[in-house]
């Protein structure tokens, strides 16, 4: 799995989105009607199991914002906040809480590159875009300010990010997603083959992927080359 490949690169590793209630159901918590991955609740233990010896924090969001219903098309629904253990029966975490943001952006106050990966929530919705937007906001916020790298990922994110009107704040979107975690990961990308063949040399077979184009610009040296911390969901 991408996560477990990610645990020998990064410092933190932060969970959001539907994501969250799979681990927080392994933790033996009650998520009401969250989306879960059942046939992954064994690994998410596995995973966490591995972080906490490999000394990798994970952060999942402490307090969840909540819909009785899943609002689809924009309807409005029921809208509670609750701790990460008081889900209702019968309700879906949809987003993150107030805290659990404040939190997140906490953790990702001395991070020096930074990887989002997937919302926070669902973010096409008023009532549950919240904890996307802010994050969103911070991210802008320590790139221009702190000279952070953050590199945004995938579509949803892409989407938040260009709906926020912070893209140009960012250091690097890629509309690559699964394919820029692959990359992470350490499997060898056609796309990228190429780029390394062009001449008529081909790329050894064990040669690591190249760092994203991002990590490479002048900045990075602030990083220490290397990935060291990650925003995921």
């Amino acid at each position: 799995p991408v996560i477990e490949s990610m645990l020998d690169k990064v410092d933190k590793l932060i969970i959001g989105g539907g994501m969250v209630f799979t681990f927080l159901k392994a933790r033996g918590l009650s998520v009401g009607n969250s989306l879960v991955e059942e046939d992954f609740l064994d690994l998410a233990k596995k995973l966490e199991a591995k972080a906490k010896a490999k000394g990798v924090e994970v952060i999942l969001p402490s307090e969840i914002a909540c819909g009785d219903a899943f609002p689809a098309d924009g309807k409005k629904v029921g809208f509670k906040v609750v701790k990460q253990d008081a889900i209702p029966d019968g309700w879906l975490g949809l987003d993150n809480g107030p805290k659990a943001t404040e939190e997140i952006k906490k953790a990702l106050a001395d991070c020096k590159t930074v990887i989002w990966n997937g919302p926070m929530g669902v973010f096409e919705s008023p009532q549950f875009n919240k904890g996307t937007y802010d994050i969103a906001k911070y991210l802008a916020e320590i790139t221009t300010k702190k000279g952070a790298i953050t590199i945004i990922g995938g579509g949803d994110s892409v989407s938040a990010v260009n709906k926020s009107g912070l893209a140009a704040k960012m250091s690097h979107i890629s509309t690559g997603g699964g394919a820029s975690l692959e990359l992470l990961e350490g499997k060898v990308l056609p796309g990228v083959a190429a780029l390394d063949d062009v001449g008529g040399a081909a790329p050894p077979a064990k040669k690591a992927p190249p760092a994203p184009a991002a990590a490479k610009a002048p900045a990075a040296a602030k990083a220490a080359g290397s990935i060291r911390d990650l925003l995921l969901s």
